[in-house]
C-alpha cells in the first residue's frame, strides 16, 4: 500500500488543487463567490486598461484574465493570489514587443502571445529545476527603486489619452518632452472627462466606504460597492460619450471590442522572434515572479498558511502558457487585486476560478458596451492604480540605513526614468548582484578578545576585554569564497606584520557557512606564510558541514595547528604570556 500514498503525495505537491479541494465546503464556496464578485468587478476595468498600456486590443486584457486564472487555481499554493494583467508587466510588454512591431498590427499581438509563451516556459523550467532561489539576486531595495520608476513611467505614459494628444516615447525625457509639444493639440473635452475620472476615482479609494459605512450599510456591501468605483466610471463616461456624441467631437474612444470567448491562439514558431524576447521573457517572469511571491507570502502569513515558492513558479508559468494559448499575453499575481481578494474572504484558490466565470461573462455579454468607452477613462483608472506602486520614500531610508543600497535604487530609478524598463530592471538585477559580491568581498573581520568572567568573545574595539600579547583570534563574519578569499589572505598578513611576540593565529569561524576552493586555497596561502614567520595557524567553531569538507581536502592534515570545538577551550589551551587588559577605544 505504500506507493499508492506516495503517488498520492506527489499528485498533492505538483497539483496543491487536490490538497485545499478535500475539505471544499458550503461555507467556504460562499467565501469564494463573495470574493469572486468583489474582485470581477475591480478586474474588468484594470484588465481593459492594461491592456491599453501594453498597447494591446483591449479585450485581451480580458482574455488574459480567464483561462490564467483557472490555470492558477490548479497548479498555484497560494489561497488567496489573484492573477492577471499587471500594470509593471504590462509596460514592460509594450517596452518587449513595442521594439518589434507596430502597435495595432497583427505581429504586435502575436508578438505578445508569444511572450507569455516564453515567460511560462521560462518559469515552469524554473520551478522544475528549483531555481525560485535566483530571484533572491534582485535586492529589495532595486526592485522597489525599479516598481517606483515604472509607476513614474506609468502614469506618465498615460497622460497622452488625459490630454487628448498623440505623443509617445520610451523613457520620461521622451514621454515629457514628446507632450509638451503636443499641448496646444489638447482635447478638452477629453481632458476634463480624463481629470474629473481621476479626481472621482481618489474620492472612492479614500472615502466611498466611510461614507457608505456612516449611512449605515453593511461592511461587506459597502466594501463591494466601494470596488465598484472604477465600474461606476467607466458606465458613466461611456454613456455620456454615447449620448452627447463625444466621439465626433474628438474624444478617442476603445470602439469595437470583440464579442465571445477567447479564442485558441498559438505562439510563433519564429526562433529569430524567440531570440529576440527571450531576455524580455526572462526578466518578465523574474519581476513577475518576485512581485509575486511577495504579495502571496506576505498575505499567507497573515492566515498562518504556506507557500511553495518552487511550485509558484510553475503556477503561474501554467498561467502564462494558459494566456498564451488564449490570446491573452504575459500575467502574474496583482497586489491590489490579491489584497482585495483576501479582505473579501477568499478561502481557495477556486475564488479565482469563478472570477474567470465572471470575465468570461463579461466579455460574452458587456463588450458591445463598451464601443464608446473612452480611452482617458482606463487612462485614469491606470494613473490611479499606479499611483500607489510609487514611494520615493526608499530613497530616504536607504539614505540614512546604508549608502550602498542608496546608490542602488537611486541608480535603478535614474536608469529606469532615463532609458526604459528593460534597462532599469537589467541594471537593477546587475546591480543586486554587484551588491552582493561588493558587501561579501570585503567581509566583517573582528579581533576578539575574552569578556572578564566569561566564555564570551567581543570586539577588542567595541568592548573592554582580555587579550594575549602572543595569541590574535580573528573572527570572520560571512562565508569564504572565490571574491574575498585574497581579503581575509591580506587582512591576516596585515595584522601579523608588527612587532608583537604572535605564536598562534585563531580563525574564530562561528559565522562561516561555506568555504570554497578558492578559499581553502588562500587559506593554506596564510598557513604557509605564517608558518614562515613561526606563527601557528589554528581555526575555532568551525560548523559541522565545513568540517565535513575541508576533511574531503589535505588541509586539516596539514594544519599547523588546532582545530577548537569553542573559542574559550582555544584560549585556554593557547594560554602563553600573561593577560593584558584592551580597553574599548
Amino acid at each position: 500500500m505504500t506507493p499508492p500514498k506516495l503517488t498520492r503525495a506527489a499528485l498533492e505537491r505538483h497539483l496543491p488543487i487536490l490538497t485545499w479541494s478535500k475539505t471544499y465546503g458550503r461555507d467556504t464556496l460562499t467565501s469564494d463567490l463573495v470574493a469572486a464578485v468583489i474582485v470581477t468587478i475591480m478586474l474588468i476595468p484594470q484588465s481593459l486598461a492594461y491592456a491599453l498600456l501594453a498597447g494591446l486590443p483591449a479585450e485581451m486584457g480580458l482574455y488574459a484574465s480567464i483561462l490564467p486564472l483557472v490555470a492558477y487555481a490548479i497548479f498555484g499554493t497560494s489561497r488567496v493570489l489573484a492573477v492577471g494583467p499587471v500594470a509593471v508587466v504590462s509596460l514592460m510588454t509594450a517596452a518587449a514587443v513595442g521594439n518589434m512591431a507596430l502597435q495595432g498590427t497583427a505581429e504586435y499581438a502575436t508578438a505578445a502571445v508569444t511572450l507569455a509563451f516564453l515567460s511560462g516556459l521560462i518559469l515552469v523550467v524554473m520551478g522544475v529545476f528549483r531555481l525560485g532561489f535566483l530571484a533572491n539576486f534582485l535586492s529589495h531595495p532595486v526592485i522597489a527603486g525599479f516598481i517606483t520608476a515604472s509607476g513614474v513611467l506609468i502614469a506618465t505614459s498615460q497622460l497622452k489619452h488625459i490630454f487628448g494628444i498623440d505623443a509617445g516615447g520610451h523613457n520620461l525625457i521622451e514621454l515629457v518632452s514628446s507632450i509638451i509639444d503636443k499641448l496646444g493639440q489638447t482635447n478638452l473635452i477629453t481632458l476634463m472627462i480624463g481629470v474629473s475620472t481621476i479626481a472621482f476615482l481618489f474620492w472612492v479609494r479614500k472615502g466611498l466606504k466611510p461614507l457608505l459605512l456612516s449611512a449605515g450599510l453593511n461592511p461587506r456591501l459597502a466594501d463591494i460597492v466601494a470596488k465598484a468605483g472604477p465600474v461606476a466610471a467607466v458606465a458613466a463616461t461611456t454613456i455620456a460619450v454615447w449620448l452627447f456624441g463625444l466621439g465626433d467631437r474628438g474624444v478617442k474612444i476603445v470602439g469595437e471590442v470583440p464579442k465571445g470567448l477567447p479564442p485558441l491562439t498559438l505562439p510563433s514558431w519564429d526562433m529569430d522572434m524567440w531570440g529576440t524576447l527571450f531576455v524580455s521573457a526572462l526578466l518578465i517572469s523574474v519581476i513577475g515572479f518576485v512581485e509575486s511571491v511577495s504579495v502571496a507570502q506576505t498575505l499567507a502569513a497573515k492566515r498562518r498558511q504556506r507557500i511553495v515558492p518552487d511550485q509558484e513558479l510553475v503556477g503561474l508559468g501554467a498561467s502564462n502558457i494558459a494566456a498564451a494559448i488564449s490570446g491573452g499575453y504575459p500575467v502574474t499575481g496583482g497586489f491590489a487585486r490579491s489584497v482585495v481578494n483576501f479582505d473579501a474572504g477568499a478561502e481557495t484558490p477556486a475564488a479565482g476560478a469563478f472570477t474567470a466565470i465572471g470575465i468570461a461573462l463579461a466579455a460574452l455579454l458587456l463588450t458591445p458596451l463598451l464601443f464608446f468607452l473612452p480611452k482617458a477613462t482606463l487612462a485614469a483608472t491606470i494613473i490611479v492604480a499606479v499611483l500607489s506602486l510609487v514611494d520615493f520614500s526608499i530613497l530616504k531610508k536607504t539614505w540614512g540605513y546604508s549608502k550602498v543600497d542608496f546608490t542602488a535604487v537611486a541608480a535603478t530609478i535614474l536608469l529606469t526614468l532615463g532609458f526604459g524598463v528593460e534597462v532599469g530592471v537589467s541594471a537593477g538585477v546587475l546591480l543586486s548582484i554587484g551588491l552582493f559580491l561588493y558587501k561579501t568581498s570585503r567581509p566583517h573581520v573582528a579581533e576578539v578578545g575574552l569578556v572578564p568572567s566569561t566564555q564570551h568573545f567581543r570586539n577588542i574595539n567595541r568592548h573592554e576585554v582580555e587579550t594575549r600579547p602572543s595569541l590574535v583570534t580573528l573572527r570572520i563574519d560571512e562565508n569564504l569564497y572565490f571574491a574575498n578569499a585574497r581579503f581575509l589572505e591580506d587582512y591576516v598578513t596585515d595584522r601579523v606584520v608588527c612587532d608583537e611576540p604572535i605564536t598562534d593565529v585563531v580563525l574564530m569561524c562561528s559565522a562561516v557557512n561555506e568555504i570554497d576552493m578558492s578559499a581553502l586555497e588562500s587559506l593554506e596561502a596564510v598557513m604557509h606564510r605564517l608558518a614562515d614567520m613561526g606563527i601557528r595557524l589554528h581555526l575555532s567553531e568551525v560548523k559541522g558541514p565545513v568540517t565535513d569538507r575541508l576533511k574531503r581536502s589535505h588541509f586539516l592534515d596539514e594544519l599547523t595547528g588546532e582545530l577548537f570545538l569553542s573559542q574559550y577551550d582555544a584560549w585556554v589551551a593557547l594560554a602563553g604570556a600573561s593577560t593584558q587588559s584592551r580597553a574599548a577605544s
